[in-house]
Formats: structure tokens, sequence, C-alpha cells
């Protein structure tokens, strides 16, 4: 008797799951459909092209450096609009940085201020900017630094600001303690404390500009990019290749360099 009281007082067995598998991945496979057929996506005509394809690139072949001195010269341009692009970029950051940490902003208002300017940077394409600064400003790398100035101070200084939001609060309630103002405390305990990301960070930066150096010359923000430019319109493949492949080797050559520093740094 007393079995069959303590059988009846099991709680029942929980039901089979849900199998949801079957249910995701058709609306998954539903949705990459609809979308190549809103896109125009064609599998047959991108086969068809395959041949046109090889054919373009055949063109490159043969890259002509009998100009090398001016190829160099116009990457030394580029690299220099890289550089000041960040050097732009890290003065910013630098500076509006700390108004946008959650810990260190003096007012709200601030602080919300500043991280809605750097996401409208963020925002802005590179090319876009350097676009309505070449129509602003005229040809040149002016317009290129400016736009890579702007467009990466927003990821900078967002990267800055949440590097100083992890810093522990005892530092700097150790020197607000002993009667140090702001930018005391700011100095010898917030930008101490993130050393070691700011110039990561930093160099991650120097490296993506010396990549978007090289494409705003296209809409012609001066480089090595507007001179490519110029070699696709007249069709001079020879030439054209052999400054994409100069772009390359430098490219190559700063990720070696930014990569090897940030690993000294950890």
């Amino acid at each position: 008797m007393r079995s069959d009281i303590h059988t009846e007082k099991l709680p029942a067995l929980p039901g089979k799951p849900k199998e949801w598998l079957p249910l995701w991945a058709t609306l998954i496979v539903a949705a990459v459909w609809f979308m190549a057929i809103d896109l125009e996506i064609n599998l047959q005509t991108l086969i068809w092209g395959v041949q046109d394809m090889g054919e373009f690139i055949s063109r490159f072949t043969s890259p002509d450096f009998s100009r090398w001195a001016q190829y160099l010269s116009l990457m030394g341009a580029t690299l220099a609009m890289a550089f000041w692009g960040s050097v732009i970029a890290f003065l910013i950051s630098f500076v509006l940085a700390p108004l946008g940490a959650r810990n260190l902003s003096p007012h709200p208002v601030v602080y919300r201020v500043v991280r809605e300017f750097f996401n409208l940077c963020r925002a802005m394409p590179d090319l876009l900017l350097a676009l309505i600064l070449v129509s602003a400003i005229g040809l040149g790398p002016l317009p290129g630094i400016l736009a890579l100035g702007i467009s990466t101070a927003g990821f900078l200084g967002k990267f800055f600001a949440e590097s100083l939001e992890r810093v522990p609060a005892g530092r700097y309630e150790a020197l607000a303690s002993v009667g140090a103002g702001y930018m005391q405390t700011l100095m010898y305990a917030g930008w101490p404390s993130i050393l070691r990301e700011m110039t990561g960070y930093t160099l991650f930066i120097l490296d993506r500009n010396v990549r978007m150096a090289s494409v705003l010359g296209l809409v012609g923000a001066g480089g090595i990019g507007t001179a490519l430019s110029t070699a696709l319109r007249t069709f001079n493949y020879d030439r054209a290749a052999a400054m994409i492949l100069v772009m390359v080797a430098t490219i190559l050559l700063i990720d070696f360099i930014s990569a090897w520093l940030r690993k000294r740094l950890q």
C-alpha cells in the first residue's frame, strides 16, 4: 500500500523536447533564396563571366617597373597621408575619449554627446567623406588625410573610452583621496593604466589607414591611388600592375611590422 502511494506522488515525466532545427533550417534556406532573387544573383551568369574575368586579369601579367622611382614616391605620399590621418584621429580621441568614458565624464549629457559623435564618425565611410572633402577642398592628399582622421577617430575614441572605463575604480579613488584634480587623475591613473592597449589600438588604426589611403586616391585624394585610377582609365594595365604590386608589398611590410610591434608590446 505504501509503495502504491509513493508511486502516485512521483512527478510526471517531462515531455519530449521540441526539435527546432528543421524549422530554423527551412527559414534560413528560404531567406537566402529570397535574397538571391531580390539581388538578382545569377550563378549561370557568373560561370559565363569566368572566361571574361580571366582575360581581364591576364592584362596585368606583365608589370612595367620602368617608373619605379615615381611609384615609390607616390607610395610614400600614401604612407604620409595614412600617418597624418592617424595622428589626427589620435589627437581627437585623446582629447574626447575621457569625456566619453562613463566613469570620467563630468556629466551624462557630455558623455552621450561624445559617444554619439564617435558613432557619427564611424558611420561615415572613408570613401564618402573623401569624395565630399575633395568636392569642397579640391584634389590632393589633404581631403584624404581629413577623411581618414575623422573616420578613424570614431573607432579610436570608442576604444580609448571603453579602455578607460575598465580601469579599476580604486586607482582613480586613490588619487582623488590625496586631492588630485581631474587632469591629474587622468594623466597619472587613466592613461598610464591603458598605455599598452592604447598603443596597440593606434598601431591597428595606422595599419588600417595605410590600406584605406591607397583606395582613397581613386576618388582624387592623392597618393598612388590617383595614379592607379588614371592608369586604369587610360588602359595602361602594365603600369597599373606595377603599382598594385608596390601597394601590396608595402601593405604586407606594414602589416608585418605592426604585428611585430604589437607582439613586443604584449
